[in-house]
């Protein structure tokens, strides 16, 4: 697996952007049925990407990569967890369920434009300050296949639960 693992930068993006799909899939769909697949879909993602990033991704940026960019991407996860969370737990008549994806929606938007920003982004710093983002990949590509199969099996709330153990959570 890790001889055909992308980089960590690709992998990450490739992630945004089946993220982005969802999301896309998610507004196009029509029926609560439907929706509700889709955003736990969407959720489930977001889970096993946030964790790779903060579990492995953020602690090899630490000291490369600016403090306050590290410190407001964990906020960003946190943030988008909680919603996560509700999604879940929502039943099929939650009113707010479309608002709420829409806003995780926002927020992710927001959060992946700061990490892939060119020059000044995470993933740009990273590179530049020499993070080895071949290893790193390879890393991330075996943690989010676990996790991927963990999820399946347990469910999402046990992943949520371990993010709350984040930097941020534990302060």
């Amino acid at each position: 697996m890790a001889d055909t693992a992308p980089d960590a930068v690709t992998l990450l993006k490739e992630d945004h952007r089946a993220v982005e799909k969802l999301f896309k899939e998610y507004e196009d769909a029509s029926g609560n049925a439907a929706k509700r697949k889709i955003a736990e879909r969407i959720a489930g993602s977001l889970i096993v990407h946030t964790r790779i990033e903060n579990e492995i991704f953020y602690p090899a940026c630490e000291g490369k990569v600016e403090e306050a960019d590290l410190k407001e991407a964990y906020v960003e996860h946190d943030a988008a967890n909680v919603l996560i969370a509700e999604i879940l737990a929502s039943t099929k008549g939650d009113e707010f369920a479309e608002a709420k994806v829409k806003v995780l929606k926002e927020e992710i938007e927001h959060h992946v434009g700061e990490e892939e920003r060119w020059l000044t982004g995470i993933f740009s710093q990273a590179k530049r300050h020499g993070v080895d983002m071949d290893a790193l990949g390879a890393k991330l590509a075996d943690a989010k296949t676990r996790y991927e199969a963990e999820l399946e099996k347990d469910g999402p709330e046990v992943h949520l639960a371990a993010l709350k153990k984040t930097k941020v959570a534990a302060a």
